[in-house]
C-alpha cells in the first residue's frame, strides 16, 4: 500500500515540474531549484529526484553530475526534428484508424471539427486549439496502436512549451482549417493513405507559425 502511495507522489511532482516547465515558471537552460521546490511541494529530496530522473527520461531536463539538475536547452532543430518525427508518427496514426475506427467514432470526431470550425468563424483561438487538439488525440487513440500513442505522448512532451502566434495570419489559419476539412473526408471514406499524408503536412506546417520560449540557434562546435 506505502508502495503504491509513493508512486503517486514522485509521479505527483514530475506532473507539477513539468506543468512549470510548460508554461514557462522553469525557463529553458535554468538550474531546478531543489530545495525551494521540496518547500513548495512539501516533499522530502527522494521523491523529488524520482520525478526529476523521470522528467529526465522525456527529454525535459538534464540530470548533471553532483551538480543536480536544469532544464533542457531547447534548439530550433530540436523543435524540427521533433516535429518531423511526430507528423511521421501522426501519419501512421491516421492510416491505422481507418482501419479500426467504428462510425460512432467518426461521427464524434465530426461533431468536434463542427464545433472546432465555429471557433474558427468567431475568431476564438483559445477555443479553437483545445478543439484542435482533442480531434488529433481522437485519431491517434482510434489507430488502435498503444505503442504509437506512448511514442507520440513522450516525443509531444518535448515540444510542449512551443507556442503558437496568438495573432495567427488569416491565411495560416485557412489552410489550417482547410487541412482538417480534408482530414473529415478522408476519414469519412476511410481512406486511411490519404488521411496519413494530410495529418503528416499538416503538423509540418505548424512549424511556420511555432516559437518558443528561450529556444536558441544551433552553432556549430569545433
Amino acid at each position: 500500500m506505502s508502495k503504491i502511495q509513493y508512486q503517486t507522489l514522485y509521479r505527483e511532482v514530475a506532473d507539477r515540474i513539468r506543468d512549470l516547465i510548460e508554461h514557462g515558471d522553469l525557463a529553458s537552460g535554468q538550474r531546478i531549484p531543489e530545495r525551494e521546490l521540496c518547500e513548495q511541494f512539501g516533499v522530502s529530496r527522494t521523491p523529488l529526484r524520482e520525478a526529476l530522473k523521470v522528467l529526465a527520461s522525456e527529454g525535459l531536463i538534464e540530470l548533471l553530475p553532483n551538480r543536480g539538475a536544469r532544464v533542457r536547452q531547447v534548439t530550433l532543430k530540436m523543435i524540427k526534428d521533433t516535429f518531423d518525427l511526430m507528423a511521421a508518427l501522426e501519419g501512421l496514426s491516421g492510416e491505422l484508424a481507418c482501419q479500426h475506427i467504428s462510425d460512432e467514432d467518426i461521427d464524434k470526431i465530426c461533431a468536434l471539427h463542427e464545433k472546432m470550425l465555429q471557433h474558427y468563424r468567431d475568431r476564438e483561438l483559445a477555443e479553437y486549439f483545445l478543439i484542435n487538439q482533442q480531434i488529433h488525440e481522437s485519431i491517434l487513440i482510434a489507430s488502435d496502436n498503444e505503442v504509437l500513442q506512448e511514442m507520440y505522448s513522450n516525443l509531444s512532451q518535448r515540444v510542449k512549451r512551443v507556442r503558437y502566434s496568438k495573432k495567427m495570419s488569416d491565411s495560416f489559419w485557412q489552410q489550417a482549417v482547410a487541412d482538417h476539412e480534408k482530414m473529415i473526408v478522408a476519414l469519412k471514406q476511410r481512406d486511411g493513405r490519404q488521411l496519413g499524408q494530410v495529418l503528416r503536412d499538416h503538423l509540418c506546417h505548424k512549424l511556420e507559425v511555432a516559437s518558443v520560449d528561450g529556444a536558441i540557434e544551433d552553432r556549430e562546435t569545433a
